[in-house]
C-alpha cells in the first residue's frame, strides 16, 4: 500500500485566547487537515518561519496547501493600499512565498487556496484587485462577514483543473480580492460568471494548481486527491 503523503499546510499567526492565556499562537481551521486526511493524507502545520528556512521545510513535505486567510501586502505589488484592504500580515506574506517559490523550484505540488492562489499570482509578478466589488458591481464573493457564500466556476478546457473537476461546480467562496493583471507563466483555469479569474495554474508536467474558494468547506474532495496523486500517494479517502 502506498504511503499516506505528508501535506505540509502554512497557518495563521494571530493572538489567541484559551483556558487562562492568551498569546501569539499559530492557527488553523480545522477544516483543513481534516480535508487532508479524508484523501488519504497527513497534514503537518508550517507556520510562519526564516524565509531561509523555507526550501528545508518544503523537502520534507510531500506537497504544499497554502491556506486562504488575510489580505495581501500590496507593496508586495506596488500598489498603494486601499482603504478596504485588511491588516497586515507581513510576516505571514515574506513566509508563504518563500514556501510557494521552494515548491515551484523542487517541484513540490502545491494547492493555493484563496489568499494562496493570490499569493502565487504575486510571486510571478501579478497585481491583485483590492475590492473586488468595485470591479464587479457587488458583493457576491463574501456575502456575509464571517459566512461562507457559493457561487458557479467554470474550468477552462485543456487546463489542469478541467481535468480534475471539468464541470461548472457551485464552490464555498469568501473573499473580497482577486486577481487583477495576471502573473508572468501563470495560465487561467477557471471564471466566476462575472468573469473574475477563479482559478490559476502554472503549465507544465507539475502540480502547481491555486483556487480562489474553498476546498475545505467542500465536500467534494477531488481536488486534493488529485494533489495527493501528484505527490505519488495514496488517494483513497480514510475513515
Amino acid at each position: 500500500m502506498p504511503e499516506q503523503p505528508l501535506v505540509g499546510v502554512t497557518t495563521y499567526l494571530d493572538t489567541a485566547r484559551w483556558g487562562v492565556w492568551e498569546t501569539s499562537a499559530v492557527l488553523l481551521p480545522e477544516v483543513y487537515p481534516r480535508m487532508v486526511r479524508a484523501a488519504g493524507g497527513i497534514a503537518a502545520l508550517l507556520p510562519p518561519d526564516d524565509p531561509d528556512v523555507a526550501a528545508a521545510a518544503v523537502a520534507r513535505m510531500d506537497a504544499v496547501i497554502v491556506a486562504g486567510g488575510p489580505d495581501v501586502e500590496p507593496s508586495l505589488y506596488g500598489e498603494p493600499r486601499h482603504p478596504r484592504t485588511g491588516p497586515q500580515a507581513r510576516e505571514r506574506d515574506r513566509w508563504e512565498l518563500a514556501v510557494l517559490r521552494a515548491a515551484i523550484d523542487s517541484g513540490t505540488p502545491v494547492l493555493a487556496v484563496c489568499r494562496g492562489m493570490q499569493l502565487l499570482n504575486v510571486l510571478c509578478g501579478g497585481t491583485l484587485v483590492q475590492h473586488l466589488p468595485e470591479q464587479v458591481g457587488h458583493d457576491g464573493h463574501a456575502v456575509t462577514l464571517g459566512v461562507f457564500g457559493d457561487h458557479v466556476v467554470t474550468p477552462v478546457p485543456g487546463t489542469l483543473l478541467a481535468r480534475i473537476t471539468p464541470a461548472p461546480e457551485k464552490v464555498p467562496t469568501y473573499h473580497h480580492q482577486a486577481v487583477g493583471a495576471l502573473g508572468a507563466g501563470l495560465t487561467v483555469s477557471a471564471y466566476a460568471e462575472d468573469g473574475t479569474v477563479e482559478a490559476v495554474e502554472l503549465p507544465g508536467p507539475g502540480f502547481v494548481l491555486g483556487v480562489q474558494w474553498h476546498p475545505e468547506m467542500d465536500a467534494d474532495r477531488r481536488l486534493v486527491r488529485a494533489l495527493l496523486a501528484a505527490a505519488g500517494g495514496a488517494v483513497t479517502p480514510v475513515p
